[in-house]
Order: structure tokens, then sequence, then C-alpha cells
């Protein structure tokens, strides 16, 4: 017989990074699709995510550096949501340490926020995703790949910089275009797996529904600010040492370019529809996340 404790477990949700501005967002939104004391969270540091467990949430502390601490964090029948690392070139095993904790616990599903092309992509930045898809497949969970395309907020978080600088920076080709969508649009698509039924085993390609060019962006980002903001185009040996000028590390200076040579070439432009299914409505127009950058500037 399943008692109340047991089948607590199994309608338990978990988010892990849940204190990042992906996580938050996550969070938020199951919190508006089901009792908070049916989320748990798993995070770094604990204190971060006190608001949380004040509304209900239970606050699980684990490192993805430390395996020992992953011990327990997941409990079997649960639905875990990995978000990957920030650390870019420590993300693999910090990754596998995660699955090997869900594994070892039988979780009923775990989700994984990983990138646009999935095994196709072929830019450096893709790599630890495609090594983390990988071995959450060999693991034989049931698992749901969300392969989230690039954010509006790469963009927008940049406005500042590209009027200080005096124009949008890029080595990506002119024409190329990006389809992009809002960091919460892929927390609501994050927040519809987690809720809803059928993902097992899926594997969905996340991008906006618009696919704009440099040009659109930066006209539409003059508009608002009321002043011309051209695109600086430059060739990509250039965007890198302009990068190490302005205090990128050197490991990352290379990602962020061959990140624009992947626009290039189309990575970033795909459009599949999945995301706006999943979320059940249009992603967010770039137009409206520059209007909302601006006006919060």
């Amino acid at each position: 017989m399943i008692d109340a404790t047991d089948l607590k477990e199994q309608q338990m949700i978990v988010v892990t990074g849940a204190t990042g501005n992906l996580g938050t967002l996550v969070v938020e939104g199951l919190i508006e699709q089901v009792p908070a004391q049916e989320i748990a969270v798993v995070v770094r540091d604990a204190a971060k995510a006190a608001r949380l467990g004040e509304r209900g949430v239970e606050v699980r502390q684990a490192d993805y550096d430390d395996p020992a601490s992953l011990t327990g964090a997941f409990r079997e029948g649960e639905k875990v949501l990995l978000i990957s690392g920030s650390e870019v070139g420590r993300r693999v095993p910090q990754h596998k340490a995660v699955v090997d904790a869900a594994k070892d616990a039988k979780v009923a599903l775990l989700a994984y926020t990983s990138v646009l092309g999935g095994p196709a992509a072929d830019f450096e930045l893709a790599r630890e995703h495609q090594l983390t898809e990988r071995y959450i497949i060999d693991s034989g969970l049931p698992y749901t790949l969300l392969r989230n395309g690039w954010y509006h907020e790469v963009y927008t978080g940049a406005i500042g910089q590209a009027v200080a600088a005096g124009g949008l920076l890029t080595s990506a080709a002119e024409g190329a275009r990006v389809a992009s969508a809002a960091r919460a649009d892929y927390a609501a698509a994050a927040v519809a797996v987690l809720t809803g039924e059928g993902h097992e085993n899926a594997e969905y390609e996340l991008s906006g529904d618009e696919a704009w060019t440099f040009e659109e962006y930066a006209a539409e980002l003059s508009r608002r600010l009321g002043k011309e903001i051209p695109v600086n185009r430059v060739p990509a040996e250039k965007h890198r040492e302009i990068l190490l000028g302005a205090g990128v590390p050197d490991t990352f200076a290379p990602i962020l370019v061959g990140i624009d040579e992947a626009i290039s070439r189309g990575f970033l432009a795909v459009q599949t529809g999945d995301l706006a299914r999943l979320i059940g409505r249009p992603t967010t127009p770039i137009a409206d996340a520059i209007a909302r950058a601006v006006d919060q500037a």
C-alpha cells in the first residue's frame, strides 16, 4: 500500500539551479500551476532559496561539483529538471553527477535544458550539451530534451554596451537571422513539460516564431531609443580581439565568436514551432523584448 508520504514524493517536481535566471522563472511558473508543497529546488546556496522555502517549496542543498552532496537530492517517482550549468568547460562532469544521482533515485522523468540543433550543432558551446544528452539517453532514464535556442536577453541585456560602443557588435554575416525567444518563453516550456504528460523520451527544438537580422534588431532599437544604433560588423578575428580587450576571458571569447559563425550558417535561425506549441501561445516578439529593456534601463 502507498501511504500519503509516498504519494507526495511521487508527485514532487524538482528543479536544479533554481536560483539562476532561468530557474527562478521556472519555479515561479510552477508555483502558478501546482501547490508549492509539490515543488522542490536543488541549490548550491540554500540562503538564496530561503524565500522559496518560506512559500512552501522544499529546499534541498547540493552542488554539481560535489557528487556526494547529490545523494538524496532526488527521490523515486519525481520529475526533475536539470538546468545546465553556467561554468563552460566544467559542465560535463557536473551534469553527469546529477544524472547519476537521478538514476540512482529512479526518478520518473529527467528533463534537460540543452541547445538548439542537438547533435547537429557544430559550434563549440554545443559540445558539452551534446555529451550530456548522450549520457542522459544512455542512462536509461525517461528523459525530455529541451533544446533551447538563443535568448532575447543575450542582446537586450547588452543594449547599454551597444550604445556606449556606438553600435551593435557582431561578426555574423549580413542577412544572417536569429530565431530567439524570451527567457520566460523557455521557462514556460519547461513548466509545461514538468506539469504535463506524454513528454517521455521527447526532444524539442525550441526557438522563436520570428527570425530577425541584426539590421532589423538595430533598426528597432534605434527607433525605441530615438537615436541611431548601427550594426558594427567586423571579421571574426577582430571580433575576438575586441572581446578580449573588453575583458572577456580568453577561453570564452572564441566561443562567442563561434556562435556568430554558427548564426552565419543558419544554426540559430531554425524555426520548428515546438516552443509555441508547448507554451500554447506565440513566443515573445523581439520588439517587445527591446521595448521592455529600454523602459527598464
